[in-house]
């Protein structure tokens, strides 16, 4: 069966606008791994995307009235570009679907295009079922961004150039997947020609559309995706990109967000090119496997699948990198409320970088202070930590997995109030839009007072609210009905032990 993609992935159309991306070594993050590690930069296609390639083959093969009508596609930002670009350069004429949660910057680059752009709808899919809507309306033909064997053999010359750049032996190639266009064209070229390499997938975990699905035996729908790493925000994978999956591919990984971030630390520090959270998806997935199945002397491919992101959204990156490389742990540690215990405290952690601190006097007996401290040795050094305190008499909770205090508690620290009564806390999502965040405040603070509020801006494509409200015992039942016609996503976090220590 890969043979049947082998002859049209060698006769793909589309070195006539895209580029054969180098293959370079990741110097740094090969000594750290013990492995020889590659990378394949498809971050420097003309719209710093892979997309480019399977949307012009899938152009090229339309017919000249098909042409003449014109053509639709539904895209996060990556696929729309590639459409775009081949577009122009075929004076197809062309429109666009975007979530309105799309980067601004892909938006822009699109509009630079000349396609004529339509946002609708919060996620892929609604752009996806919108799209559809206009093709049949107005006759133009839908490029579908992965579920196409044309798109998927134009994504298979990726694979194709790889073993063309080497050709010694390779472990495994780790590749991002969304939709599953890139991994079946690089599997099915891979497994014709050399089937010892292993293909591994990688997926963020709050969208693993395809693990979810190859482990069922079927096609799955999530019912919802994280849009963090908006490139590979899918619902459900294609038909045909998991028939192909079903028989080529050998392994998925997922990872979190603080890996992915961490991730794109590392490409910065190897290649000085900043990937967008979907491009780096495959090097955290790559680090993850090689740590979990001990890999040593191996050579390793990962897929910088592509560069798209808003420059606002580096701070969050930032500030997540160092938990996903186990080089930052977060604690929660009441402390005595005297004069010295600040300094004794210290002390314990002997030399360690201390990353942040957050206190407020409360009263005379303890202190509860929120702790940042670096870490040179990961989940060991973070052990050796926690045992000192604990042997220092140091009540402490570790905290570097618990988001809500990743996300908002840190910025809050700062004493309880002495009488809140019946104060329910809860955790919100809603997509980044003009007047999302004033729509929410009108719907939630109708009825209830709100005793708490947090809400930063992360420069990401959803907005994240932490909020404490006064509802009565007796008003529960309205309020669960409140909450549910609000619209959000939407968790309750009354028990979270971060907030009973430092704002209950």
């Amino acid at each position: 069966m890969p043979k049947q993609y082998l002859n049209d992935i060698l006769n793909a159309r589309v070195y006539d606008v895209a580029r054969e991306t180098p293959l370079d070594e990741a110097s740094s993050l090969s000594q750290r791994m013990g492995n020889t590690v590659l990378i394949k930069r498809e971050d420097l296609q003309p719209v710093f995307s892979f997309k480019l390639r399977g949307a012009y083959n899938k152009m090229m093969s339309l017919t000249a009235s098909e042409r003449q009508t014109g053509v639709i596609a539904a895209s996060a930002g990556n696929h729309a570009q590639g459409v775009a670009l081949a577009a122009q350069r075929l004076s197809i004429p062309a429109t666009i679907v975007m979530p309105r949660t799309t980067p601004e910057i892909k938006v822009q680059a699109v509009d630079k295009l000349k396609a004529r752009i339509v946002l609708h709808g919060d996620d892929y899919q609604d752009a996806y079922l919108h799209a559809l809507e206009i093709a049949e309306a107005k006759g133009l033909t839908f490029v579908h961004p992965y579920d196409d064997p044309h798109t998927i053999a134009g994504q298979g010359t990726v694979g194709m150039e790889i073993l063309r750049q080497y050709t010694g032996d390779i472990e495994a190639i780790f590749v991002p997947v969304g939709g599953g266009g890139l991994i079946a064209g690089i599997a099915a070229y891979v497994k014709a020609l050399r089937p010892e390499i292993k293909v591994i997938g990688v997926e963020p975990v709050d969208a693993a559309s395809m693990t979810r699905s190859l482990e069922k035996g079927r096609r799955v729908t999530l019912d919802e995706v994280g849009i963090f790493a908006d490139g590979v925000a899918v619902r459900q994978v294609g038909k045909e990109t998991f028939r192909l999956a079903r028989k080529l591919v050998d392994g998925m990984v997922t990872v979190s967000v603080d890996e992915i971030c961490a991730a794109i630390k590392d490409l910065f520090e190897d290649t000085r090119s900043i990937a967008e959270p979907a491009g780096a998806l495959a090097v955290a997935g790559m680090k993850k496997y090689a740590a979990e199945h001990g890999l040593q002397g191996k050579t390793l491919v990962a897929i910088n699948s592509g560069a798209n992101v808003n420059f606002d959204r580096l701070r969050h990156i930032s500030e997540r990198a160092e938990l996903g490389e186990n080089r930052e742990s977060l604690f929660a540690v009441t402390i005595p409320e005297r004069p010295g215990s600040f300094r004794k405290f210290c002390s314990i952690l002997g030399k360690r970088s201390v990353t942040e601190f957050n206190y407020r006097y409360a009263d005379n007996s303890d202190a509860q202070i929120f702790v940042g401290v670096r870490l040179n040795g990961g989940e060991t050094e973070k052990a050796t930590i926690l045992a000192a305190l604990d042997k220092g008499g140091y009540a402490v909770t570790d905290l570097t997995d618990n988001d809500t205090a990743k996300l908002h508690v840190r910025y809050m620290v700062g004493g309880s109030p002495r009488e809140l009564e019946n104060e329910v806390l809860y955790r919100f999502q809603f997509p980044e839009r003009p007047g999302a965040l004033l729509n929410f405040l009108t719907e939630l603070g109708g009825r209830w007072n709100i005793s708490l509020f947090h809400y930063r801006n992360h420069g990401a494509a959803f907005g994240r609210v932490l909020c404490g409200m006064q509802v009565p015992k007796s008003d529960m039942p309205d309020f669960r009905k409140f909450l549910a016609a609000t619209g959000y996503n939407h968790w309750p976090e009354t028990e979270n032990p971060v907030y009973r220590t430092f704002l209950q």
